[in-house]
């Protein structure tokens, strides 16, 4: 998976940067480029860590954080940073789909005590309904697999917080654009494909993380979280 992402995005005029990050000794085959800067560490870290890391390293205008899943089938980048041209946007996500063609849930409402008993009873789980011929829209999260950032915004935000190890970091730092007074911005015209593991569906151990996190962005944001215009459907 990595080597064909880093050779698809070396393919994009707009990738002036990659910075990789093996989380844990492997032998990756990839391109012989100099806009390639592997980061090896000498103990895993957490998602928000590494990319933290990363953004440390970085040099460029964007910071895009980016999942090793990920896989394009058109040039995204484009519409994407076209949308950080408005100042007031801090984070732009494209819609996602998965390798089928089927959209996937990656923009929802941010979780509550009452939105996860309502998730649990089969009810609803405050995932947006998106098309891909929708205009740009600012949902409350965007998930982390793929998003982008003005750098200077990241930076201001101070990244990603390190204590989520797995899981939430992503809606937690799109709880505090919007209480920065700043927006999440959805584009549908952008695409990328996602082939999702779901690991905390099979894993003990992941999903554990998964819970560790969802308590503790609750309690973090406990009677905080910042009320975001409606969208309209």
């Amino acid at each position: 998976m990595v080597g064909r992402l880093v050779g698809q995005l070396l393919a994009f005029p707009e990738v002036a940067q990659i910075i990789l990050t093996l989380n844990v000794p492997e032998s990756v085959a990839l391109p012989d480029d100099a806009r390639v800067t592997v980061i090896g560490n000498a103990e895993p870290k957490g998602f928000g860590a590494n990319h933290n890391a990363a953004f440390a390293a970085c040099t460029q205008t964007f910071f895009c954080p980016l999942n090793p899943d990920i896989e394009f089938d058109r040039n995204p980048f484009p519409v994407l940073s076209a949308a950080l041209g408005d100042d007031r946007v801090a984070l732009v996500a494209p819609l996602v789909r998965s390798p089928d063609g089927e959209i996937e849930d990656s923009m929802r409402r941010f979780p509550t005590p009452g939105s996860l008993l309502m998730k649990a009873l089969a009810g609803s789980d405050g995932r947006y309904v998106v098309r891909q011929d929708q205009a740009d829209f600012a949902p409350e999260w965007v998930a982390g697999m793929f998003m982008l950032f003005r750098s200077r915004d990241f930076h201001d935000l101070g990244g990603f917080d390190e204590h989520f190890f797995l899981y939430y970091e992503d809606v937690d730092i799109c709880a505090r654009v919007w209480q920065k007074g700043m927006k999440v911005l959805a584009c549908p015209r952008g695409c990328v494909i996602h082939d999702a593991q779901r690991d905390s569906r099979r894993s003990l151990r992941h999903l554990r993380w998964h819970l560790m996190s969802m308590a503790r962005f609750l309690w973090k944001h406990r009677g905080r979280l910042p009320r975001v215009p409606e969208v309209e459907p």
